[in-house]
């Protein structure tokens, strides 16, 4: 089997032969052609056909409301006492309701959790995690906030809840593999759902990961994921998909997967990205505090959005939308 991964361009000079990629801000005339145990090969788009490129040129229809042709902020709301980065932070509901609205002006979607899945990580009681997410859910939707919001969630119980608090999306770190029931709730309320690549649980995730391949092992995996969501009933423009950075991942196999992000557009779905703050940015800038990460954080961001990523899973939101303005000017060449 070959996996063709497009190579974004976002320069201002675009071949007539070039490529929309996801009917998005990037272009490709080139592919990287992937075969497990072989050299990737450099080719011309124009050696493919239509049908073969179909996936990575086909526009992606609007998720949640929001049309997926330009970069979407999702900015992360952690109700929780204990997450990586910003742990107790929003804890308190009125904190959370604040850190909502602020967020809520440069972001466009807003993604509520309230249980960690930081390596080691114990799990919450689900009564526990709806308490903690469904009222300030509620209270950011008597609050006026219309931004569309996602529960970060990998269970039934605590997604039914969120959604019925205001909640339009679920978020599933575990791809619908954690709690059976997840996938009807999904299909039944048709909640655009994100299917999130990650292996074991949070406890053991980072315990020695392996992979054969991890780049067509996690595009394998989502591809299988997929292909279980809609046989459950979720419609496929219902679904996203993210590659799980630092999710069962080594610092090598988040680099190999960040390199050629550009990979999972041929899956026909939009992508999401959460890199943000993560253990592996503290790594490389040498910055042990996880709240010290920004700037690292925006050159991933950045860099996801050069491979044409849809949406961009982030802590500081502000400062994320500050950079995505100015990137977008600097690529255009132009202010308007």
């Amino acid at each position: 089997m070959i996996y063709i991964r497009p190579i974004p361009v976002t320069d201002v000079a675009k071949p007539k032969t070039a490529l929309p990629l996801a009917g998005g801000w990037c272009h490709f005339s080139h592919v990287e052609v992937l075969e497990r145990g072989q050299p990737p090969k450099v080719m011309p788009a124009s050696d493919f056909s239509a049908a073969d490129l179909a996936s990575l040129t086909t526009p992606r229809p609007d998720f949640a409301g929001l049309a997926m042709n330009q970069p979407r902020i999702m900015g992360i709301v952690n109700v929780t006492p204990d997450s990586f980065s910003d742990g107790g932070l929003f804890y308190r509901p009125e904190a959370a309701l604040m850190g909502a609205r602020q967020m809520a002006a440069t972001a466009d979607i807003l993604d509520i959790g309230g249980e960690s899945t930081r390596p080691g990580a114990a799990e919450v009681a689900v009564a526990d995690e709806i308490s903690r997410t469904a009222p300030v859910i509620a209270a950011m939707r008597a609050a006026g906030i219309a931004r569309p919001i996602s529960i970060d969630t990998r269970k039934a119980d605590v997604a039914q809840a969120a959604l019925g608090a205001g909640a339009g999306i679920v978020n599933d770190v575990t791809a619908l593999t954690f709690d059976p029931r997840m996938a009807g709730l999904v299909a039944q309320t048709a909640a655009p759902v994100i299917l999130m690549h990650s292996i074991a649980n949070p406890q053991t995730m980072q315990n020695d990961p392996r992979y054969d391949d991890v780049l067509l092992d996690v595009y394998d995996a989502l591809a299988s994921r997929m292909a279980e969501a809609q046989a459950a009933g979720i419609a496929k423009h219902n679904i996203a998909i993210d590659p799980g950075i630092g999710f069962g991942k080594t610092l090598t196999h988040n680099l190999t997967l960040l390199a050629r992000l550009s990979l999972f557009h041929g899956l026909g779905v939009p992508v999401l990205l959460g890199a943000s703050r993560k253990r592996f940015i503290g790594t490389l800038s040498g910055e042990e505090d996880a709240a010290r990460r920004m700037p690292g954080s925006l050159a991933v961001a950045l860099a996801g959005v050069a491979q044409g990523m849809q949406m961009i899973r982030v802590h500081d939101v502000a400062e994320t939308r500050a950079a995505l303005s100015l990137w977008q000017v600097a690529t255009k060449g132009t202010s308007e």
